[in-house]
């Protein structure tokens, strides 16, 4: 059976030809990336309470959602970050299987929406749910739109321009900074309500009633039907102004609207601010939908940007990528493909040297048909082609070069010696196979145990031993099947048409010139072998300065270097009580003095975020937070290295006068990573946690070597808080529920209704005019009407 498979030409070269064209649509198909697509295994749960302390945060959000989370099975560890508006919670799962994992989500996701309906404060939003994935993990891309002004026309063309984005193909979600929802304003005078006997609730409550659309239903007439509605709500503050209202307090009182209020269309307020090239701006990051081309989006977008520029010119709205990294992408893929091709070449020149052009070439092909299975197996197992399997690939190139080496050049021993193709390739296979079996197999068990390696580390090497042992057992099919078989009918053609002169001579010349260099290496190696202590002993030696140099840390170890991405940041971490738009301001500062250390041609893009700051592992949120985004330009021959970079400006940068505490963040590929050092302390009094933490930072930054030192722990900001004087609100004819509902009246407000204009949801905020208080204790100088007359 053997041998008809072997004489069976046009089977073996119908199998050659799918698999190579098969392994070259894989080729073309196959998504390109830089990492693999890992599940970390990772969720991440995001709460915002606007206006909270981070205690009250604690208190009302945190706790709540670790209680439900409780009820999640297979849970590693949850850590949790508690912050000024906002909550964190991260969540590691066991390594789970991919429908395991997914049914962990649901629950995580019931979990948590059946605690917000419960328990969440009204004003809490719902609860953001991440899976973080090497896709979700960092953006592909980063669209800026930027403005002449930080008005309605450029939120709504940053609006237009998100949603566009997210219907572009192979987009998972589109996250903006800096882009508020749009709002209709009640701006009520506490003066003027009071002289009318009115209090804010009134208006809140009596807008709440009134401002909606009511589908009445429907009716015939005249044998048609009809449908009845009643219009209650409008986008125009003129509209709204000319309202009445009628407190169910004071039903007798029937005063105008805009007698005690302004009404004016308006934004929620800004809790991110984002500037580029000192012009108001909206930042929008690009996640890419799993397993999909990222080379293909980018141009994607890249093509939509263009095409929107020539659109939006007009209006001075202007888009740019600021950063993308294809070009790390393009480069990886690039120089690994090259290194392959470059590999395939030199094994055919050597084979045709040895061998001669003809065995040369089936030697080279058979490696492309080993390769093409590969890639094959990876389309159809749903893999992606990124650095680390162009890595698999050029590892197991070699060893692909080994057996078909063996193979072909003991076939080609025997055709010497007059043997027939086919007896010359069972003969061969018979002294060989065992052998190169044996080594195929030696190899793909050190191999395979790579593949068993627990956590993210395992998950990003899984796909490198992956591919080698693909590559391996294609090549065994390839030795023992396709070559032979190849060379036996190379075999039968050369006897049905002899050999010339000039094919012997060139055989002669082979023959001459591999015999003298066999008769070079046997003298070299009857000379070492002659002398056995002295090249142990050279050896031995080699060995030991190899295992010195790992004791003494000559040699790093990290299992994923890599080199910097083309981007890094410069942190501006503001004083707790700094408002939004001064954190804006002095990272503008920080913005303008990074320039000066940048040369022109280094420079793709630098944005500046305010209220927003990405790290290795979370986004925080929080208007001290300022945040200098860096983006350069793809790195050429005598391009400096991120770090230099960085170097040439730290101390200066350090050195600012700003309230701000200057860091920077490098970023690089592969799988997430935290600091080198991370040191936690623990203690229960948040007092002695914050002597000790301040300790550890001063010791450590006296450590030679160490530098941006910093910890997570965020004072809060100042607060006024008030207690209620029961018995005087008594007196007063009021309940302590209404004078609370009637302190955030006068401050953040409420929103008591909403509609929709354009697609678009407008809430309706009902607030105390923004007097630019002086001192806190002013809120309480605000004037009520009692229930019982007076104020």
């Amino acid at each position: 059976m053997f041998k008809s498979l072997l004489t069976n030409h046009p089977l073996v070269n119908i199998l050659f030809t799918v698999v190579l064209v098969m392994g070259a649509l894989s080729f073309h198909s196959l998504p390109r990336e830089q990492d693999p697509e890992i599940n970390f295994n990772w969720v991440m749960v995001e709460t915002v309470l606007p206006g909270a302390s981070a205690e009250d945060v604690e208190e009302l959000v945190t706790g709540p959602l670790e209680d439900a989370i409780r009820n999640v099975q297979d849970i590693r560890w949850v850590i949790s970050n508690t912050r000024e508006n906002s909550s964190s919670i991260l969540i590691r799962f066991r390594d789970l299987s991919e429908s395991m994992f997914d049914k962990r989500v649901n629950d995580v996701r019931r979990e948590v929406q059946n605690k917000a309906n419960d328990e969440l404060p009204e004003e809490a939003t719902d609860p953001y749910i991440l899976e973080v994935t090497t896709s979700s993990g960092f953006p592909t891309a980063m669209v800026v739109v930027e403005g002449q002004a930080d008005d309605e026309q450029l939120r709504q063309q940053a609006r237009i321009i998100k949603e566009d984005l997210e219907r572009i193909a192979g987009v998972d979600a589109v996250i903006s900074i800096g882009l508020q929802d749009p709002e209709l304003h009640v701006e009520f005078s506490p003066r003027e309500l009071a002289a009318r006997g009115l209090v804010a609730t009134d208006i809140a409550d009596s807008l709440r009633q009134s401002f909606a659309d009511t589908f009445a239903g429907k009716t015939r007439v005249a044998g048609t039907e009809w449908l009845v509605r009643v219009e209650g709500t409008t986008t125009s503050p003129e509209v709204l102004s000319k309202y009445q209202l009628a407190p169910q307090s004071r039903p007798n009182n029937k005063i105008a609207l805009n007698e005690v209020a302004e009404i004016k269309r308006g934004r929620e307020e800004a809790t991110q601010l984002v500037s580029f090239g000192g012009r108001p701006a909206v930042a929008l990051s690009v996640i890419k939908i799993p397993y999909s081309n990222t080379l293909d989006l980018v141009e994607r977008v890249a093509d939509y940007i263009e095409q929107k520029n020539a659109q939006v010119k007009s209006f001075g709205i202007n888009l740019v990528l600021a950063d993308d990294q294809t070009s790390q992408t393009r480069s990886a893929l690039s120089i690994m493909q090259n290194n392959a091709a470059l590999g395939l070449g030199l094994v055919l020149v050597m084979c045709w040297l040895f061998l001669g052009i003809r065995i040369a070439a089936m030697v080279t092909l058979g490696i492309v048909f080993s390769i093409a299975g590969t890639l094959w197996v990876l389309d159809f197992t749903g893999n992606t082609l990124n650095v680390s399997v162009l890595l698999g690939i050029v590892i197991v190139l070699g060893m692909l070069v080994d057996d078909a080496v063996v193979v072909v050049e003991a076939i080609y021993y025997r055709l010497q010696r007059g043997m027939r193709g086919l007896d010359a390739a069972i003969d061969a296979l018979r002294e060989v196979g065992r052998p190169v079996t044996s080594a195929v197999s030696t190899t793909m068990a050190a191999f395979l145990p790579l593949m068993l390696l627990p956590g993210i580390v395992g998950n990003f090497m899984f796909v490198i031993p992956f591919v080698v042992t693909v590559g391996l057992a294609v090549s065994l099919v390839e030795a023992f099947w396709i070559l032979p078989s190849h060379v036996i009918s190379m075999g039968s053609k050369d006897r049905g048409q002899g050999h010339n002169a000039a094919t012997a001579a060139k055989r002669d010349r082979r023959t001459r010139w591999t015999h003298l260099i066999r008769l070079k290496y046997t003298k070299m190696l009857c000379y070492v072998m002659r002398r056995p202590v002295r090249f142990l002993a050279a050896g031995g030696l080699a060995f030991m300065l190899a295992l010195s140099a790992v004791a003494m840390g000559m040699i790093q170890m990290n299992f994923f270097v890599a080199d910097s991405l083309r981007l890094f940041y410069v942190n501006v971490d503001m004083p707790s009580e700094a408002p939004l738009e001064e954190t804006l301001r002095q990272s503008v500062q920080v913005e303008q003095e990074v320039l000066k250390y940048l040369e022109p041609e280094e420079i793709r893009a630098v944005t500046v975020n305010a209220g927003i700051k990405f790290t290795d592992a979370e986004r925080l949120y929080g208007d001290q937070y300022g945040q200098v985004q860096v983006s350069l330009a793809p790195a050429t021959g005598d391009s400096r290295r991120v770090s230099e970079i960085i170097d040439s400006m730290r101390e200066p940068l350090m050195k600012l006068p700003i309230d701000g505490l200057v860091s920077f963040q490098e970023m690089t590929g592969g799988p997430p990573t935290s600091k080198p050092v991370s040191v936690k302390v623990r203690s229960d009094d948040f007092d002695e946690l914050r002597r000790a933490s301040d300790a550890m930072i001063n010791i450590v930054k006296n450590i030679p070597g160490t530098r941006d030192v910093v910890d997570n722990d965020v004072p809060g900001r100042q607060e006024l808080v008030l207690d209620l004087d029961y018995k005087a609100i008594r007196n007063a004819g009021l309940t302590p529920g209404h004078v609370a509902r009637l302190l955030r009246l006068h401050l953040d407000g409420e929103v008591v209704a909403f509609m929709r204009d354009r697609g678009e949801k407008v809430e309706l905020r009902v607030r105390g005019l923004d007097r630019g208080r002086q001192d806190v204790s002013s809120v309480l100088d605000d004037t009520i009407a009692l229930p019982g007359g007076g104020a």
